[in-house]
């Protein structure tokens, strides 16, 4: 597999919501506390554990721009959390989805709709080796393919 980095968000804009309790779009964040599977952190790229308070709210996506861009609803542990640093590792929290979207875009940030696949969170490996290997990727997104919530970004080392 090419050597890649799955990309957290970063830790000005996890500083941000906890200090203001808002998000990218100005709302209040919601409070909700762990009482069930799913909750991926953004940041440590870690599911929440049962009974932690995490925060939801809308992040802009910093790519792709144009066409292609959207705001994602993600989570974020209301606590300081470690950003996700690990080098040609799958996060966490893509490994324990239950089926995941691969999506890679190419230099001009446009969809390279013959690279998009879907597969459960511990399958993606060959998927997303696809992603990357091919040389018109710049950067691949890995969403839940259910709601469509931006998991991590990926981007080639």
């Amino acid at each position: 597999m090419a050597r890649f980095r799955c990309t957290p968000i970063p830790t000005e804009t996890a500083r941000r919501w906890r200090a203001t309790g808002l998000d990218d779009r100005s709302q209040a964040l919601h409070r909700r506390v762990v009482d069930g599977p799913g909750f991926p952190c953004r940041h440590c790229l870690r599911l929440g554990e049962p009974g932690e308070a995490m925060l939801l709210g809308s992040y802009a996506l910093p790519h792709p721009q144009g066409v292609y861009w959207t705001p994602s609803p993600i989570f974020l542990h209301a606590r300081d959390c470690k950003r996700f640093e690990a080098v040609d590792e799958i996060a966490p929290i893509v490994l324990a989805n239950g089926i995941v979207s691969v999506r890679a875009y190419d230099a001009g940030e446009m969809c390279l709709y013959d690279l998009g696949a879907i597969s459960e969170g511990g399958a993606v490996a060959p998927l997303l080796d696809r992603a990357l290997a091919d040389p018109r990727t710049r950067f691949v997104n890995i969403h839940t393919a259910r709601p469509g919530c931006l998991l991590t970004a990926v981007e080639r080392l």
